[in-house]
């Protein structure tokens, strides 16, 4: 009789999946107790989006909730997704950073380590598979399941013998996107499991509604182990209901052992915890069925979708979905992973809001073009490749091998704030974010975002007696709106604090007899001459790389700015004197937008 293994994912997938990971370790450790009376194989609590999102949003110490976790949870190994050599972030690591993350890691709390890379270039998770097993802890070793003319079986297979010999202590099968089916599920898992003598893993999103079938399929084929999720942050982009596999193998050789009444009070729990974030709810983390044809993974539509309303540009949405396969044909088929389905994803906002398929070209793209992230499962378009990177040197070899120890110099970067290790690492993940998150800890002041009650008042509107939550259309599209308070800013300004469908927003109005028709929203003048640099997408400035009274070249990058964790240079449209420069590193900017001036 072969007792199927449960991972649950309540504490890191399933609300990085429906709620933008916005989970507060708060509402975690109350349910604990009974969350490690359950019996889990392991439990998913940290990795992925939640170490940026804990810093970014939550102003949550990461390493923090590992270890109050650890701590709450003492008879459940805890797992982590690792993105091989980029970690956390968005871009390789050098290799004594990777070890000393794996090493912090470990010793605050994780058991287990999925490790993946987004292009399945096995040479970018050597040396994190190397750091789990120096540090005693379980390597998995995992696989990112994709389907293109080049990812057969076959090449699965070969790639699943490959992180056996690389020291695997068992094998994932990660289909992030939800495009597995049943039947190619149990083929898939029948053949590696005849190659391969290591515990198997299948880890589906219920995007497209099969997951739960297809994991019924991989146990009848062979798998060890499943991949679920607490049923009130179960299905859609989310993950089967950890409830509905565990009956439905009740009974069966494949009996879990789980005791559905304790599940069924976990469930309970969440449930109302769910409600607290409401506001992060989004129509497009439901099912559907359409991934099975634009392989775009939930959490990259919500992104997507999102990115577009800010442009007023939602109604473009499908000729978004229609561009990202050209993309990713362009890029040599890469999974659509994080960071890959960033890279691919607002690539192709670019192209569609620009009305011209490369006429801007992500930074991201362009290392990508290059092998910094790892060689391309298939050729890349020639064309492409020549106009991002003209002739410079492709990297053929695994990309970290060109980068020098890093962590000595980060460590004097930030000595100043960093009173740990774990302070250092979380700087080194995301610099700018990390050097801000430890100065407000510094200074006492961090804040997290607020959490919008389920019913707004009308009392937060000073003498209102007019509706506050209404609808909107804007080119199409039907916006739900709600007014949470006001504010004067002075100067003629008043600011506003709404929820547009769901999310908090400020808005900065001036009033009528002030208004200046040839100025943006946010004071800057409108872009209106060749010379006037704008950004296509809304974002912030990461550096400024001119200097006012510079002569610059038409095509010469002038600001990297940063949308959708993306960063883009903006290029001079004509050669000439830069007059002006409005913006500086961190501010936010708008398309249309003046930033920079050049005659």
């Amino acid at each position: 009789m072969k007792k199927i293994q449960v991972t649950d994912v309540i504490l890191r997938d399933a609300h990085q999946s429906l709620i933008a990971t916005r989970m507060r370790t708060e509402d975690m450790l109350p349910i604990c107790d009974k969350l490690d009376q359950v019996g889990f194989w392991s439990l998913e609590v940290w990795g992925g989006a939640t170490f940026d999102a804990c810093v970014r949003f939550l102003k949550e110490d990461p390493w923090e909730r590992l270890r109050q976790l650890r701590s709450a949870l003492p008879n459940t190994p805890l797992q982590m997704l690792l993105r091989g050599q980029n970690l956390l972030g968005y871009r390789h690591y050098a290799d004594d950073v990777v070890r000393a993350f794996v090493a912090r890691s470990a010793e605050n709390g994780i058991d287990v380590f999925r490790v993946f890379d987004a292009l399945n270039d096995l040479r970018n998770l050597e040396t994190a598979m190397k750091a789990v097993k120096d540090n005693g802890k379980h390597a998995q070793g995992t696989i990112s399941y994709t389907t293109s003319p080049v990812h057969t079986s076959a090449l699965f297979v070969q790639q699943a013998k490959a992180l056996q010999d690389m020291g695997a202590d068992s094998i994932a099968i990660k289909d992030m996107a939800g495009l597995l089916t049943p039947y190619p599920t149990y083929d898939l898992v029948k053949a590696i499991k005849a190659e391969v003598d290591l515990p198997l893993v299948i880890h589906s999103h219920s995007t497209s509604g099969l997951a739960a079938q297809c994991q019924l399929k991989a146990i009848e084929a062979g798998v060890d182990r499943i991949d679920t999720a607490i049923s009130s942050f179960a299905s859609g982009t989310s993950h089967p209901a950890t409830e509905s596999q565990v009956a439905a193998l009740r009974g069966t050789e494949w009996d879990t052992g789980l005791d559905l009444s304790l599940l069924s009070e976990i469930a309970d729990y969440f449930r109302e915890v769910r409600k607290k974030y409401h506001q992060f709810e989004s129509e497009f983390t439901r099912e559907d069925v359409s991934v099975q044809i634009n392989q775009i993974p939930g959490g990259m539509m919500s992104n997507l979708a999102n990115q577009l309303k800010e442009q007023n540009a939602l109604d473009r949405i499908k000729e978004v979905f229609a561009e990202i396969p050209r993309v990713r044909k362009d890029l040599g088929y890469p999974p659509l992973v994080t960071p890959t389905s960033q890279i691919v994803g607002t690539q192709a906002v670019y192209n569609v809001l620009a009305n011209e398929r490369y006429k801007t070209i992500t930074n991201e793209v362009k290392r990508y073009l290059l092998g910094g992230y790892g060689q391309a499962p298939a050729s890349v378009d020639a064309k492409l490749q020549k106009k991002a990177v003209g002739n410079e040197q492709v990297i053929d070899g695994r990309p970290a091998d060109g980068l020098k120890p890093e962590l000595a110099k980060l460590r004097a970067d930030i000595a100043e704030l960093a009173q740990s290790e774990e302070d250092v690492l979380t700087f080194a993940m995301f610099p700018d974010l990390g050097r801000e998150f430890l100065q407000q800890r510094a200074a006492g002041t961090l804040v997290p975002e607020p959490l919008l009650p389920e019913a707004e008042t009308k009392d937060r509107i000073i003498g209102s007696s007019v509706a506050t939550e209404f609808k909107i259309d804007v080119h199409g599209e039907t916006y739900d709106v709600a007014i949470t308070g006001v504010g004067d800013v002075g100067g003629g300004k008043r600011k506003l604090y709404v929820s547009l469908d769901g999310m908090p927003e400020e808005v900065t109005f001036e009033t009528l007899g002030e208004y200046v028709s040839d100025k943006t929203s946010s004071g800057r003048k409108k872009a209106t001459e060749p010379g006037h640099v704008t950004s296509p997408l809304p974002g912030n400035v990461v550096e400024v790389l001119v200097q006012k009274g510079d002569t610059v070249k038409e095509g010469q990058a002038l600001i990297a700015t940063e949308a959708m964790k993306m960063e883009t240079e903006l290029l001079a449209n004509i050669a000439g004197v830069v007059q002006e420069i409005y913006v500086g590193k961190g501010d936010r900017v708008t398309p249309g937008e003046v930033l920079i001036e050049i005659k």
